[in-house]
């Protein structure tokens, strides 16, 4: 299965929000989704905020996965 996917690499971090939400809001008929952050831990923070306030379900990726989140539910 492919999930679709928002790779946030070269993004400024006061564009996160609008981003994520845009893209969980616009996507959310095909979910799981997935959000690439890379390595950041204020992107991965800055990812966290804008899915808790939006009432998602999420996971993050662990080991190998970190910086990859993936959306579950909405």
């Amino acid at each position: 299965m492919k999930l679709n996917s928002l790779d946030l690499h070269g993004i400024r971090h006061h564009e996160v929000d609008l981003l994520v939400e845009n893209f969980v809001y616009l996507n959310q008929e095909d979910m799981p989704l997935r959000i690439i952050c890379g390595n950041s831990h204020k992107m991965i923070s800055l990812v966290k905020v804008v899915l808790e306030r939006i009432d998602c379900e999420y996971e993050e990726g662990m080991g190998n996965n970190y910086g990859l989140i993936i959306v579950r539910k909405i």
